[in-house]
């Protein structure tokens, strides 16, 4: 069997694998959290509780674009990108835009233990009962949505990201559409 007759046979392996894997996964596998906004909708002002015992709502952010994180202290993926979110706060957090954490933890003293070890500056809310992480359209974390300055979301970035980047920096500058040094 010559190459191109090889590549040709295993094409036809992997279509026919990825034909039958979508056949068995319900096609509600990947469906959206129940009140999930999506993109291009407005946040709903839903009550958020800070770990220093401040409610606050999304309207509170409104007037600036808002980077909003949703992760859990078990999550190993989230902890890997929590510093450069550190980091992206606190270089350009309050100036340009604000970058807020939203823990899906049941256990607020894990929540908040986490964000101690990390040394997090930027305001983070604990949603012990998933209102927001369903809102938001956390079925997966870490995830990280970007809003406008009028409270509509932009995008959903699904995974953990080096959010301080020079690459990922560009893209939050054109989302947000506002310049951005690296």
């Amino acid at each position: 069997m010559n190459i191109k007759s090889h590549n040709l046979v295993r094409n036809m392996k992997v279509s026919l694998f990825l034909f039958i894997l979508a056949s068995v996964i319900p096609i509600n596998s990947f469906a959206s959290t129940v009140g999930e906004i999506e993109i291009g909708h407005y946040l709903r002002d839903t009550p958020m509780h800070s770990f220093s015992g401040k409610i606050k709502k999304f309207s509170d952010f409104r007037g600036k674009p808002l980077i909003i994180n949703v992760w859990a202290s078990w999550c190993g993926p989230c902890q890997e990108e929590l510093p450069s979110l550190e980091r992206l706060a606190r270089r350009y957090g309050g100036k340009q835009f604000n970058v807020i954490g939203i823990s899906t933890d049941d256990d607020g003293n894990a929540a908040a233990a986490s964000i101690k070890d990390s040394r997090l500056t930027f305001e983070n809310f604990l949603d012990s009962n998933v209102v927001l992480e369903n809102m938001l359209g956390a079925n997966t974390i870490p995830l990280t949505i970007l809003v406008d300055a009028q409270g509509r979301v932009l995008d959903k970035a699904r995974g953990a990201y080096e959010w301080d980047s020079a690459e990922t920096i560009e893209v939050i500058a054109n989302i947000f559409h506002i310049q951005l040094k690296h």
